[in-house]
């Protein structure tokens, strides 16, 4: 069956006076990164922005772990929710601005500390684990059986393989199981009790 990915643009409309307005808090020199339905946003803030040096203008995904230029002082995000702005700052240590809406948000150091927390204990939870699911996603770009197959193989505990395209965690409780490893998006933690297989060592 052929799959066609069509993106839903946002159709929000900027004010460009809010827009210079919000500028003067962020730094010199920024990239300037979106999802896909904020595509058209962007590269109109890219427009407005002519005070700024922009290094780069880049789609996020949800899975991705994008790299941005060594002289970056900043990255502003258009999108909604903390979900991607969140994981970058965590994974890029730069200062990460959401912009949402005419609001500007930094992202903060309790945000990221809770973030941190969670993995921890998602960690502390796998490694005192008996018995743990492993997810497997069939999306492209997101399947990673053999690696989830060679982790098995490793586990000196009882694993079990739960392959799906879409995974739901509310079914979770139905298995009984004391951990979760996640070999599919590597931002599903952010919202659930899992711990992804980078994080462990094998």
């Amino acid at each position: 069956m052929k799959t066609i990915f069509i993106p839903v643009l946002s159709k929000t409309k900027l004010k460009e006076d809010k827009i210079r307005e919000i500028s003067r808090k962020l730094p010199k020199n920024i990239v300037i990164a979106y999802s896909i339905q904020y595509k058209t946003p962007a590269f109109n803030i890219k427009k407005i922005l002519k005070s700024h040096n922009i290094i780069q203008i880049i789609q996020v995904l949800g899975c991705s772990r994008p790299k941005f230029p060594k002289n970056t002082e900043a990255v502003l995000l258009i999108g909604s929710g903390r979900f991607h702005a969140t994981s970058l700052a965590y994974e890029t240590k730069l200062p990460i601005y959401l912009l949402e809406r005419e609001k500007l948000i930094k992202i903060s150091e309790k945000d990221i500390e809770l973030y941190k927390k969670r993995e921890r204990a998602s960690y502390l939870k796998f490694l005192h684990a008996e018995e743990v699911g492993i997810l497997i996603s069939t999306k492209p770009g997101q399947e990673k059986l053999s690696r989830a197959l060679e982790l098995k193989k490793r586990l000196k505990k009882n694993s079990y393989l739960f392959i799906s395209n879409s995974i739901n965690f509310n079914e979770f409780e139905n298995f009984g199981l004391d951990s979760w490893i996640n070999t599919a998006c590597p931002r599903l933690d952010m919202d659930f009790p899992v711990i992804n297989i980078n994080k462990i060592n094998f």
